[in-house]
């Protein structure tokens, strides 16, 4: 099964890459990011000197000497009073100058009041996008004094006169209505540089890992993979944590896991060691000892802790997302020869306008890419590659959206799919999309996982997007659910989702209205919303070749437990039985009722219309909503109006009444109101029995009236004409007509297979019961027979 990789083998492609770049046909060359590098030989001399340590791999670059002319007291100054205020919103309450705001624990809010705060206090006007691009307060400084532009310096390791071939040629004069910040694009060029001092490295063995350390584990598709391994493989995890101790991180790990409907078990504590560190610091935060000890010891370094932040710029995620991969990839290339398997993203490919996303194509052009995350999942991919030039055995992941947890329901609140979908529930709305490259959580972790475990598998790149959902996918899906969306161009869509959001203030969609209304979070939206589908070619390879379940399309079905938990967080609506109905139909009964125990010589009547608001009410409730009339002149002389009805499809779910010879088929529960406010209520049922005339089993209703909180005063029975069965709850049946006509017979049919299913077991099951019992040869009862 493994395969030549073509991206990393032939030296010809490199010399035509190298061609490229002369020829200005890659984007930016080498020379173009090296011209905007800001006093670039300065700070190469001045870090020559500096020791190829893993400790400088990881630490930030330092910072150089301000330019001529400029005041460094001012600027000094200036930045140690941002970041006295900006202290105050982290939960240390203080805060370095150099540090990264966010890093330090501060939030989307806080930065908001930050920005008020600084214009308060100190009386400098910050953008909050400024915030979200580097959230240090030295960088923030800056930008308020003139002269003050740091250089990036530029790793002593010379950076090669060849990049990989991992850049996507485009038209030398293709126009670009949005570019990367010229600074990011420099500090991503000496970060590229920063894989060429990582060790060379023999091939690892090629056996299935039983010593695993995994990163991310309390994220939500790392808590996922956690118990993959577990599950299908016989290893121990090496889980890091952020967290000050051990007790700390074990807590932490065992709240995460229990917050996604994961079990944390003595069995699963019995298999996973804890770690205290984190991924933005030199050596993961370990001491010598442990570090030293897990480049020995380790088979296996699984990377899938990530900062996930659309607003936040490349230099206030590089730490955690591009110097923490290369990190991993030391502690990999480091002691035993160990793969690494990095989870990175199809943000990759994250450039408008690109035309494929297979998983040996070229990625987007990094002057193309605006969003911080996308430009630090770019970088930290390409530096991985150059890192396979040294040995290692690197295996890249690119999920999609990653929605939620099929069966349990557990979604990532802050996931950008799932705040998609909430909106497009509760608004009812969609913008027009080309695909939306999803799918569920349990089985990108489940693919992900078997890639881990399978050498064959390693060291090549995996697009775990599973099927595509196409923009009439999600529209017929949601109509078949009961919620009739409208199509609404982008800005339109955007416009007023933000107007609904200000209007209506929902808090678990705050972020969702951030990234509405952030210019660089746009550009990633419009690059999701309007790519191509990917390709998974060789996912699907593997899937077969190990007897996965196959990727299918993340539709209504699959999305329901996590559609129904969305509901309940706030973060989605369900459909309600006072919606438009999505079907409906009518149902006329007639009969005779009478004093309870007495003979029902009074007539009686029922019509009814009959509708659901949703396939979903159907499947979670089992319920028909009901209105229309009664009409009973022994209960009052007036027709009553049904004010609120439902009608129960096997409302025990097949248990057996009455020694188990009769079973529930329905169940109707009316309240009754006549025009002067006076309420009765209407209690009824059909029960299916071991008997010869099941046609009318279907369609007579035993029934019983009284008033509001008084016990019955009437029954009897009353039953639907053979004559208007059919044509009513049949040919009769009404669809919501926003529908297209296609939909409305798949709707039609849709129901009647569900509802003639029901039936049809709830029927059968009598006579099943009493062949069981005319079969049954025992020669003495039970003690239950003994005593009915």
């Amino acid at each position: 099964m493994r395969e030549v990789n073509e991206n990393a083998s032939a030296t010809a492609d490199q010399r035509a890459t190298a061609e490229a770049i002369e020829r200005g046909g890659i984007g930016l060359t080498v020379s173009d990011l090296l011209a905007r590098v800001t006093g670039a030989a300065e700070a190469a001399v001045g870090s020559a000197e500096r020791p190829a340590t893993p400790e400088a791999m990881a630490a930030p670059l330092p910072r150089q000497p301000t330019a001529p002319g400029a005041q460094p007291r001012d600027l000094d100054e200036l930045a140690a009073a941002i970041a006295t205020v900006a202290g105050r919103y982290v939960p240390a309450g203080q805060l370095a100058p150099d540090a990264d705001f966010f890093d330090a624990g501060g939030t989307s809010v806080s930065a908001v009041e930050l920005v008020s705060a600084l214009e308060d206090e100190l009386g400098v006007a910050v953008d909050l996008d400024e915030v979200f691009a580097d959230a240090r307060p030295v960088a923030l400084a800056r930008h308020r004094l003139p002269g003050t532009a740091a250089p990036i310096a530029v790793p002593e390791t010379p950076v090669p006169a060849v990049l990989p071939a991992v850049v996507r040629p485009a038209p030398a004069a293709a126009p670009s209505d949005a570019a990367a910040r010229p600074e990011d694009l420099s500090q991503i060029l000496a970060d590229l540089a920063l894989a060429d001092r990582l060790p060379f490295v023999a091939s690892p063995e090629p056996l299935p890992p039983s010593r695993i350390l995994l990163t991310g584990a309390t994220g939500f598709l790392g808590s996922h993979m956690l118990l993959d391994l577990l599950r299908h493989s016989d290893a121990h995890v090496y889980c890091l944590v952020r967290a000050s101790d051990e007790e700390a991180a074990l807590a932490r790990l065992g709240e995460a896991l229990k917050s996604y409907a994961l079990p944390w078990s003595s069995e699963v504590r019995r298999r996973v060691t804890v770690l205290p560190g984190d991924i933005r610091r030199p050596h993961l935060g370990l001491s010598d000892e442990v570090w030293n000890t897990l480049t020995h010891e380790l088979d296996s370094v699984v990377s899938v802790a990530a900062a996930v932040d659309f607003l936040r710029g490349y230099q206030s995620l590089r730490t955690s997302n591009v110097l923490g991969a290369l990190t991993l990839a030391e502690l990999a290339a480091t002691g035993r020869p160990k793969p690494l398997h990095h989870i990175s993203s199809i943000a990759v490919f994250n450039e408008v306008g690109i035309p494929s996303m297979g998983e040996d194509d070229p990625l987007a052009h990094i002057d193309r890419l605006i969003a911080g995350y996308d430009q630090t999942k770019w970088a930290a991919e390409v530096a991985l590659r150059r890192a396979r030039d040294h040995g290692l055995i690197v295996t890249a992941m690119r999920p999609g959206g990653i929605g939620g947890h099929t069966r349990t329901g557990a979604y990532n609140a802050q996931d950008l799919s799932s705040g998609l979908i909430s909106a497009f529930g509760r608004f009812r709305t969609v913008p027009a999309f080309r695909y939306l490259n999803a799918a569920p959580v349990d089985w990108v972790s489940r693919v992900a996982v078997s890639v881990v475990c399978e050498p064959d598998a390693w060291g090549f790149d995996y697009n775990l997007t599973g099927a595509p959902n196409t923009l009439d996918d999600v529209v017929r899906d949601m109509a078949f659910g009961g919620m009739h969306v409208r199509v609404q161009d982008w800005d339109e869509w955007r416009v007023d989702a933000l107007a609904r959001l200000e209007a209506d203030p929902i808090p678990e969609l705050t972020f969702l209205s951030r990234v509405l209304q952030s210019p660089t979070a746009l550009k990633l939206c419009e690059a999701t919303l309007k790519g191509p589908a990917a390709v998974a070619d060789r996912t699907d390879a593997l899937v077969e070749a190990l007897g996965l379940p196959p990727a299918v399309r993340y539709d209504a079905r699959a999305q329901l437990k996590t559609f129904e938990r969305l509901a309940g967080d706030g973060l989605a609506r369900l459909p309600h039985k006072d919606d438009h109905p999505y079907l409906w139909f009518t149902e006329t009964t007639r009969g005779g009722v009478g004093p309870v125990d007495g003979s029902p010589d009074s007539p009686c009547s029922m019509s009814l219309t009959l509708s659901i608001a949703s396939m979903h009410q159907l499947v979670t409730d089992r319920r028909v909503d009901v209105r229309g009339e009664v009409t009973c002149p022994a209960l009052h002389p007036e027709p009553l109006t049904v004010a609120r009805g439902d009608i129960w499809i096997r409302p025990e779910e097949g248990i057996p009444q009455r020694h188990g010879l009769r079973h529930r088929l329905l169940r109707y529960r009316l309240e009754l109101t006549d025009a002067d406010g006076g309420r009765w209520w209407l209690e009824g049922h059909k029960y299916a029995r071991a008997r010869r005339d099941v046609w009318r089993q279907t369609r007579a209703l035993t029934v019983e009236l009284g008033r509001e909180g008084e016990p019955a005063s009437l029954a009897g029975e009353v039953v639907v004409p053979a004559d208007t069965y059919v044509r009513d709850q049949i040919d009769g049946i009404k669809v919501d007509p926003r529908l297209t006509g296609q939909e409305k017979r798949a709707a039609k049919l849709t129901w009647l297979a569900w509802f003639g299913l029901e039936m049809g077991r709830g029927l059968v099951g009598p006579f099943a019961r009493a062949a069981a019992d005319l079969l049954d040869l025992r020669r003495t009862q039970t003690p239950t027979e003994q005593h009915r």
